[in-house]
């Protein structure tokens, strides 16, 4: 599920789940390193790690402004050579962060420094081809029936028939060997409807979540949403894969990405919302099925993402008509497909770092690396 975060309107829109920041071994991308003349930089830079590992954005983020780069070549010997990749943690703080303009400040400043070539690349991106994306132009471009890119209802996918079969046929055979399982069956399906009221299906998601094959899916979900984020230049605040996690940032559904379009919030902060804001928030947002479509052939998640799109269709003026929201979200669902197949290795790389549980900046130098291998 993809999440935006432009607006007071609008926080808490998520794209897809991201785990918790947990320690990796870093990646450096580059061979940038900051000399510093402070007799006290390496406390300093100490102190600049522990920053990121409070999650405090603005601290770690002043400290990156404040660091005097000298080149002059005869006081190389009376610096301190900041360590290799170190400036990159500071988007590990962006999970905590409370206002997305540091966020946004966060990215930039990698971007200028020329770690993050990639970013926004395709900011302005309108990928050649009709805007009336009709079911069989869909097929056409992508080989897949529209319905393989529609996410499925309580979850159930072409092999939820084979699973309640095998569920079915066990009852069965215990109940003819005189073992009666129905009272169990009652309460076990009264807890799943409980945790799906009061929880969200919390409980249950936490449950999936050590099944490999669904926690696989689900990352490939959410590194969908991460990649056309990154590569329209939307900050990504993070991705988050546990559910109880997602319940307490009051993520809806089992995992998010949470990123910012600072462009949209200002549109939207003067009551008006451009057509350019709107596709590539439809593109960030329809990614992550589109990726699970590219990957397996079939989307089973995405149901909360069509949920934000629809919500922000009616509030535009005009609303948009149910015929124009189903060909607005084929258009994106293609879109976002294309633009992933084009980068199979970034998204691969993204999967693979959110696998292990990389925190943000490892993710996101492994994308930089996978798209840039010779630097």
């Amino acid at each position: 599920m993809a999440s935006l975060s432009p607006s007071s309107c609008l926080r808490n829109l998520f794209l897809s789940p991201s785990p918790p920041h947990r320690q990796s071994t870093p990646i450096f991308v580059g061979s940038r390193r900051h000399l510093l003349r402070r007799p006290s930089a390496l406390r300093e830079w100490r102190e600049y790690e522990d920053a990121v590992k409070r999650k405090d954005l603005a601290g770690a983020l002043r400290f990156l402004k404040t660091i005097e780069i000298d080149k002059q070549p005869d006081a190389i010997e009376s610096m301190v050579a900041a360590p290799a990749g170190l400036d990159w943690e500071v988007l590990d703080a962006c999970l905590n962060a409370d206002d997305m303009r540091l966020v946004g400040s966060a990215f930039r400043f990698l971007k200028d420094r020329g770690l993050l070539p990639n970013f926004g690349k395709f900011t302005n991106i309108v990928l050649e081809g009709t805007r009336e994306v009709t079911p069989t132009v869909l097929k056409s471009a992508t080989g897949l029936e529209v319905t393989k890119l529609a996410p499925k209802k309580w979850g159930l996918s072409d092999s939820s028939s084979i699973a309640l079969a095998a569920f079915l046929g066990g009852v069965s055979y215990l109940l003819s060997q005189d073992i009666d399982v129905r009272p169990n069956l009652a309460a076990l399906l009264g807890l799943a409807f409980m945790d799906s009221l009061l929880l969200g299906g919390t409980c249950f998601a936490q449950i999936s979540c050590y099944w490999p094959p669904h926690k696989r899916r689900v990352i490939v979900h959410e590194a969908g949403h991460l990649l056309v984020a990154y590569l329209m230049g939307c900050p990504i605040r993070g991705v988050i894969l546990d559910p109880i996690v997602a319940m307490q940032m009051g993520v809806q559904g089992q995992a998010g990405t949470q990123f910012w379009d600072q462009k949209m919030e200002s549109e939207i902060a003067e009551g008006r919302l451009s057509g350019t804001s709107f596709d590539r928030y439809s593109m960030v947002l329809f990614a992550g099925i589109a990726a699970e479509a590219l990957v397996y052939g079939e989307a089973e998640g995405g149901e909360n993402d069509e949920n934000l799109f629809r919500s922000i269709s009616v509030l535009l003026e005009p609303p948009l008509s149910v015929a124009q929201m189903s060909n607005q979200a084929r258009w994106s669902v293609l879109q976002s497909y294309n633009l992933l197949k084009w980068h199979k290795a970034a998204h691969r790389a993204a999967v693979e770092a959110l696998q292990v549980g990389s925190p943000l900046s490892v993710v996101i130098r492994r994308i930089e690396e996978a798209m840039c291998p010779t630097r």
